[in-house]
């Protein structure tokens, strides 16, 4: 499920990215979207290519990844994101969350930390 608003676009430096259309209220689902689970090996091999940037850790150790189909790998880092995710490992899906109302036309951010407002340096922005 992604909410038809949504739509990838041109980020300012940061590639693309997805944006909505329309406000969306905060505390919105805004999608729920199935991954593919990677154990440790495989996971150590993609690491080594183009989708390093775009997989999450995954399972309750961390020591797998998951790359997630929809929109889930377009969603681009802010330290103060509007959106969270949350992973449900028994479904093999993840869900993006607003954490504040969204205007049209705005970019909605996930945090890479894996919590909204984590302010821990993530791996591209380690000195």
């Amino acid at each position: 499920m992604i909410l038809p608003v949504l739509f990838i676009s041109e980020s300012d430096n940061k590639g693309k990215g997805v944006f909505t259309a329309q406000i969306i209220p905060s505390k919105t689902t805004i999608e729920i979207s199935p991954v593919i689970v990677l154990n440790e090996k495989e996971r150590a091999i993609v690491e080594q290519t183009k989708l390093y940037n775009n997989i999450f850790e995954w399972g309750e150790n961390n020591m797998k990844a998951a790359i997630g189909l929809g929109f889930i790998s377009m969603y681009n880092h802010n330290y103060l994101a509007n959106c969270v995710y949350e992973m449900d490992f028994e479904n093999e899906t993840m869900s993006v969350v607003t954490v504040r109302q969204i205007e049209a036309g705005e970019e909605l951010f996930i945090n890479y930390n894996a919590s909204f407002n984590d302010t821990k340096k993530v791996w591209f922005d380690a000195v």
